[in-house]
């Protein structure tokens, strides 16, 4: 099956997940793998610096939502969880030239952001375990507030 996506619930030390904001919709940074990504983890890694500039390590492969079309190949969509490292200067995202916004917040309100229904709650719970039993992240209740920039 054709990978067409890959996206990352990339969270921070404080424990809260970063969200990419474009007119006005909130989605997961990522995008879609390009010929000259080694895997899926480089993909993840590309695309979260150009999209919300940010390092991540230890990315860890949450699964996949396979997405049926009826006049077209299924394809899958993957999802990973890594950790925030460090926050780069804004820049424009080279495949559309804007700058996205970017929020750091808690589980549930990037849950609520995105509104992207069911599989998804499923797929923050599966990040959310992962973030505090590997790398000890406060995500049920993070130490900082919402940050927008």
């Amino acid at each position: 099956m054709e990978i067409t996506q890959v996206y990352g619930w990339l969270v921070d030390g404080h424990g809260r997940v970063m969200a990419r904001i474009d007119d006005g919709h909130w989605g997961l940074p990522g995008g879609t793998p390009e010929l000259y990504d080694s895997d899926r983890v480089a993909t993840l890694v590309r695309e979260v610096d150009e999209e919300v500039q940010v390092r991540i390590a230890d990315p860890v492969y949450l699964g996949y939502q396979e997405v049926l079309h009826p006049n077209h190949r299924s394809h899958a969509q993957l999802r990973m969880v890594a950790r925030i490292t460090e926050l780069l200067p804004r820049r424009p995202d080279p495949d559309n030239g804007r700058i996205h916004g970017r929020i750091l917040a808690s589980f549930d309100a990037v849950l609520d952001g995105l509104n992207w229904g069911p599989s998804t709650e499923g797929q923050a719970e599966c990040a959310r375990r992962i973030a505090e039993a590997r790398w000890g992240l406060p995500v049920m209740s993070p130490t900082a507030g919402p940050a927008l920039d």
